[in-house]
Order: C-alpha cells, then structure tokens, then sequence
C-alpha cells in the first residue's frame, strides 16, 4: 500500500474518488479538489479525518487548481461532468472540463517537480456502440460528429493522449484508467444501478430505456479502488493505459433491473421507455492487461455487490 504521500484526487468528493480516498487516508495526506457539484464525500464523515482535506474550487480555474497540484506526490485526476443526461446537456462543458481541466493539472503537476505518479480517468466510452472483450489496444471509436453523447468520450480519448504524450515527452510518470460501469454503496447521480435501486426501494416503477437488450458489465467500487492503488504503486504500470472492470459481471440492462427486484424483495414493475439518444449496444472490457501489470482480480460478483449495494441504500432511505 503507497504510504505516507500527499495525495490530490481532482474530483475526489464524487463518488470514486472519495471511495478512493477513503482506502488511502489512513496512511496518507490526502487533499480532495472538487467543485462539489456531485458531493459524495458529505455523507462519508471522510472530511472529519486527520488526514484529509477538502479544497473547494474548479480544474477550469488554472490559479486555483496549480497551487494544490504542484505539491503533490500523487496526482489522481478524476474531475469531469459525469451522467450521459448532464454531458446532453452541457455538451460544451463537458469538453471544457475535460480538455482543459486536465491540462491545467497536467501542467501543475509537471511544474511542481515532485509528482511520482500522474493517473488520469478516462472513461469506457472511448470504445463506442460495440466493445465486446475490448483491450486496450483495440482501435477506439469517436461517435458521430454532432451527437452529444460522445462529447465526453471524445475529450477524454483526448486526455489519454494528452497524459500519455506527457510521459513520452517530457518524462511525467501518467497513467490512464478506463473504468467501465462502476456501482456500490454512496454512488451519487444518474447510473442505472442508483436509479434502479432506489426505485425498488420505494416500489416505484423502474424505467429502461429502449427494450433492455443493451448488455454491460458491471465493477463493484472496491474492485475498480484495487485496480486505482495498484496503478499508484507499480512501476510497470507508467505510460500504460488500463481496462478495469469485471467482465464476468455481464448482463443486459432488462436482467439487471431485474436481479434488483428480486434482491430488493420490491414488487416494483419494470417500464420501458423509448430510447430517444445514441446508447451503448455492447459494453465487455478484456482486463488481461491489468492482470498482467497491476495483478488486478476483481474480487465482488454481481449478486454480492448488488446485496451489499441495497442494504446501503435500503439504511439511508
């Protein structure tokens, strides 16, 4: 386990970094940069730690951002609109986060001197519509111009160069995470999971868009934070790009809501509504390269996560 560094996770009151930071805590400083626009960090009591603290501000403002980079040993930079309905939306500030807000900690972490790992989140969307047993090496896929949903993964294929092109060029020890489908407990948003869980949980109906067929696998939160860390600590994984999921948790959107059901004991109905956006048909990441690398072993299957996932959820509400 990395010890005794100054930590900076960009983003890290949302739901992945504060898991994050939770796990490094104990034995690290560790400073949360966030706009607080998605705040999962509040609930955790996280913030009433020795070792933790949180710095309100933007990675669109480069002169509040710098200062809290440039003493970091370990950069993880996380910071970017989340939820296929926000970037919609806000297609244009989902690029402005991205592009720019990554550059401005790049730069930051650069100037600082001391940054001994640079791990910049990138996303599964980079794949496109198909990605079945996708490795990292497999060719990406930009989207149709002009269709909002792949805004974000446009920019973030963008910070993967950008990051990666830091370590080749200037020597930045970066590395790229793509996460795919992360779930568990204090997840904040508009994931399917959070939606279908705490719909179960009150008996209201549990909307699927389009006909349910689309199939994804699903990453428990302390698998993708193992794969996290162990990028952080192993020296093979600079200049590398990561798949890290949990391909052996697949199934369509349809059986998930209605594993949740079941496990849920709602009687909840399941309604479909139409699909009125691009989506994502086939969604399996191939994670031999984490394996190899990073020695990563998702260790939580669906139904495990799922359980622990709405006993969280079932506390709280």
């Amino acid at each position: 386990m990395i010890r005794d560094a100054h930590v900076v996770i960009t983003g890290g009151a949302g739901f992945i970094g504060s898991s994050l930071a939770a796990r490094l805590a104990p034995h690290n400083r560790v400073v949360l940069f966030d706009n607080l626009h998605r705040d999962a960090v509040a609930a955790t009591g996280l913030l009433e730690h020795d070792n933790v603290t949180l710095v309100r501000g933007d990675v669109l403002d480069r002169a509040a951002l710098e200062p809290v980079v440039r003493e970091a040993d370990v950069v993880v930079h996380m910071a970017s609109i989340a939820g296929v309905d926000t970037v919609m939306r806000r297609p244009i500030l989902t690029m402005r986060v991205a592009l720019m807000g990554t550059v401005h900690a790049l730069d930051a972490a650069f100037a600082g001197g001391r940054c001994r790992r640079f791990v910049d989140f990138s996303t599964s969307e980079v794949f496109g519509r198909f990605a079945y047993k996708v490795t990292e090496g497999d060719a990406t896929s930009l989207g149709a111009v002009g269709e909002a949903r792949w805004t974000y993964a446009v920019s973030k294929l963008a910070t993967e160069h950008l990051a990666l092109s830091f370590h080749k060029e200037r020597g930045l020890p970066t590395v790229s995470i793509r996460p795919f489908n992360i779930y568990g407990p204090n997840q904040v948003g508009e994931g399917a999971v959070h939606h279908f869980i705490t719909r179960a949980l009150r008996g209201d109906v549990l909307e699927i868009h389009g006909d349910g067929s689309q199939i994804r696998s699903w990453c428990y939160i302390d698998d993708i934070v193992d794969g996290v860390v162990a990028a952080l600590e192993r020296e093979q994984a600079v200049g590398h790009a990561f798949n890290i999921g949990n391909p052996r948790s697949t199934l369509t959107i349809w059986h998930l809501a209605r594993q949740i059901v079941a496990l849920a004991g709602s009687k909840s109905p399941l309604r479909f509504r139409e699909m009125d956006r691009a989506d994502v048909d086939l969604r399996i990441p191939n994670i031999d390269k984490a394996t190899e690398r990073l020695d990563y072993h998702p260790k939580i299957d669906l139904v495990e996560g799922l359980t622990r996932t709405i006993a969280w959820y079932r506390d709280r509400m």
